[in-house]
């Protein structure tokens, strides 16, 4: 837990505002910069890391395109989106150490701009619990996570 809160404070720092966290399994950064910009700083982290972006999902289109279905009232996003991608060295690594890490992938980045409070874009990942060669994919996301948002 210590080791989070320093990194935090670290990222805090790198990525010129706070670091949040819904709980030990989700790592967020908050930038104050434009949704478009912030989305396609996700998509060039990920690819200049050398990764290929699977699926490039929509969420908050999806959330404003079903709300009449289902009854909603409240506006949740300006926009959401999330990117997935694999690797298939540091995945095979991580299954190796642990065959049912299969779990974890793909991994996934999201970005969303929480319509109470537009203007500030959240970055981030799931964490994968300690152990193994998880760390390694946790460092990774981080980065991506860090990059996306240092960009600004």
């Amino acid at each position: 837990m210590m080791k989070r809160v320093i990194a935090g404070v670290g990222l805090w720092v790198l990525a010129g505002g706070p670091v949040q966290a819904a709980g030990d399994e989700v790592f967020t950064v908050v930038a104050e910069v434009p949704f478009a910009d912030a989305a396609q700083g996700v998509n060039d982290a990920i690819v200049n890391k050398g990764f290929k972006v699977d699926y490039h999902g929509f969420l908050g289109d999806m959330l404003k395109r079903t709300a009449a279905d289902v009854g909603a009232t409240k506006e949740l996003y300006k926009d959401a989106e999330f990117f997935t991608f694999c690797s298939a060295v540091v995945s095979r690594a991580v299954m190796e150490a642990d065959i049912g890490d299969i779990a974890y992938c793909p991994y996934v980045v999201f970005i969303y701009e929480d319509a109470a409070t537009p203007g500030k874009v959240t970055i981030g990942h799931r964490t994968l619990p300690e152990g193994g060669a998880r760390g390694q994919v946790n460092d990774i996301l981080n980065e991506i996570v860090r990059t996306a948002a240092d960009g600004f």
